[in-house]
């Protein structure tokens, strides 16, 4: 049980130095709010229906975010190591989320609960902080996203994603990459093979 305790630490170690300073009081609220997880390959972390009530930070593996439409499955985002997950409509209205989200590999999750994360923002100015930096990444990420496939060319698309998610394009299926930039597989390969030979 100690060597858990000491992850957990280290865990809300982590989230301190990426997104606020904490004291070591600070430190001990933001560890008691931390919930280990753990989902082997292609086991679900949240599925279409079910409501999303954590912020997830991935301390080892790989997480992507899809939905389904016209039956087809639809690659939202893809997340590796350091990196936060969440389905940000269906946390903040409480309402079934669309979006679903997978580990692509054995993944360990440290979810932080959105209940009892703000109940103890509430009273401490560098957790709010916390919580405040870490929706403004999740905000930015979706833009960044968005304008890709808005303004970008195939080409491009897939050059900024090496460069921003080198991990992911190394690590993820070709076919949710493809899904993730919106061009089909064939295109991908296309494009990966002349940046190859640039």
């Amino acid at each position: 049980m100690k060597e858990m305790t000491k992850t957990i630490r280290d865990i809300a170690r982590e989230l301190a130095r990426k997104y606020s300073t904490m004291t070591h009081e600070e430190l001990d609220i933001l560890q008691s709010v931390l919930v280990p997880m753990k989902f082997a390959k292609g086991e679900m972390i949240l599925k279409e229906g079910e409501t999303c009530k954590h912020i997830y930070y991935i301390d080892k593996g790989l997480v992507r975010q899809f939905y389904f439409k016209n039956g087809k499955q639809l690659t939202e985002h893809m997340a590796v190591e350091g990196n936060i997950v969440m389905c940000i409509e269906s946390l903040f209205r409480e309402e079934p989320t669309k979006l679903q989200m997978e580990a692509l590999e054995t993944t360990v999750i440290y979810a932080l609960p959105k209940a009892r994360l703000e109940e103890v923002a509430m009273h401490n100015v560098n957790i709010q902080i916390l919580y405040r930096k870490i929706l403004e990444e999740s905000l930015i990420q979706s833009q960044v996203h968005a304008d890709l496939v808005r303004f970008e060319s195939a080409q491009d698309r897939y050059r900024k994603m090496c460069k921003q998610n080198q991990q992911v394009t190394l690590r993820a299926p070709l076919v949710y990459i493809a899904s993730y930039l919106q061009m089909t597989p064939e295109t991908l390969s296309r494009v990966r093979s002349s940046t190859l030979l640039d």
